[in-house]
């Protein structure tokens, strides 16, 4: 999230904060960006919403505070927390191996055995990304041609085949994986007989009263009017601005990338994480979470969320990437200040949140 400079001068000049209008309007046309909002909180004060463009050229709903987006990877983040709160009320431990978290006969290699559940919800298990075998070298193919899913493989339960072979890396560094995150979807349903939705619904979705977020999206009824994903920097081959197809989980993956929200919710699920919710168990599981695990200058690990230092300015934050969909929340926690970025494109640029909260510090 290291923001090039082009994009860092385009929240603030001279060392003044420029309006958001004027660097988000001029971002939107370089990249070709349907719709696009931005929410800011400044010192725990009242969330600011910054709405531009509509949800698709055919409908041309615009787009609001309440307009639904698919958040990708910010789905880990609720899923990270839910385990924190269920190892908080004593139903799990951080240190629970996959040897006693999976079914017993689950084929495990010596290496999968030891993989602890810390381990995988701050991607230091030392599982890859996703397999690469020819399957998923054939379907990542088409997606950049067509738009479509590729990762229906992780959502299967086929995926714990993964660990019959696994072999540790020599060091265990932050390595971002779903397989990680599909294999806690699994053990998230196993160990609990209740489904990520259920969970998050019970424990945070409801006492934050996030009435518009959802990991079955089609249940909200802000979803007929959602923004609609288009093509940015990916699909490769697909045109830039162009509509691409939703993607569906329905098993394992649900928890990783299914999630969908809008940015009034998610502001406030921000703020929840400096400022007290007046419920004792989120409290403790949001400071949980901005603990580091893995301490470095860019990217240190906390559980599901990633931390970069600037001198004395931490920012804690998680980015999201789906279909047609780019998404970035992220939190200064010593100076009570949040931004929430959702686009309706895929856009490997999406710097504007982290360069507000670096501006902001300086305020």
């Amino acid at each position: 999230m290291s923001a090039p400079s082009s994009e860092t001068s385009q929240v603030a000049q001279s060392g003044k904060r420029l309006p958001v209008e004027a660097f988000v309007t001029r971002y939107m046309q370089s990249q070709q960006v349907s719709g696009m909002v931005v929410a800011v909180i400044r010192h725990n004060g009242p969330a600011e919403f910054h709405c531009y463009g509509v949800t698709d050229a055919k409908n041309r709903y615009p787009i609001t505070p309440d307009t639904l987006f698919a958040l990708g990877s910010l789905s880990k983040g609720v899923t990270a927390e839910v385990f924190t709160l269920l190892v908080n009320e004593g139903q799990l431990r951080w240190d629970d191996t996959l040897q006693t978290l999976l079914p017993p006969g689950t084929p495990l290699s010596d290496d999968a055995k030891r993989i602890t559940l810390l381990q995988l919800v701050t991607h230091t298990s030392g599982l890859p990304r996703q397999p690469m075998n020819m399957l998923s070298l054939e379907h990542l193919l088409f997606y950049l041609s067509d738009g479509e899913n590729f990762y229906h493989d992780l959502d299967d339960d086929s995926v714990l085949r993964y660990l019959s072979t696994f072999n540790a890396p020599v060091t265990r560094e932050p390595q971002y994986s779903n397989i990680g995150y599909a294999i806690l979807g699994y053990i998230l349903k196993y160990q609990t007989d209740e489904s990520v939705e259920t969970l998050a619904s019970r424990l945070i979705f409801q006492p934050l009263a996030m009435k518009n977020t959802s990991f079955e999206p089609q249940t909200l009824r802000a979803f007929p009017r959602r923004a609609l994903g288009h093509a940015g920097d990916q699909p490769k081959f697909k045109p830039r601005g162009a509509l691409t197809p939703d993607w569906h989980f329905t098993n394992n993956m649900v928890g990783a990338a299914n999630l969908y929200g809008d940015a009034r919710d998610l502001i406030e699920y921000a703020r929840a994480h400096f400022s007290s919710t007046g419920n004792a168990a989120l409290d403790k599981a949001f400071t949980d979470v901005d603990a580091i695990y893995y301490p470095r200058q860019k990217e240190a690990a906390n559980i599901a969320w990633i931390t970069d230092t600037y001198g004395p300015q931490k920012i804690t934050y998680q980015v999201g990437y789906i279909g047609g969909y780019s998404s970035y929340i992220g939190f200064d926690r010593a100076q009570q200040n949040a931004v929430v970025v959702l686009q309706n494109s895929f856009n490997w640029s999406n710097y504007i949140g982290h360069a507000i909260l670096q501006h902001q510090a300086s305020e």
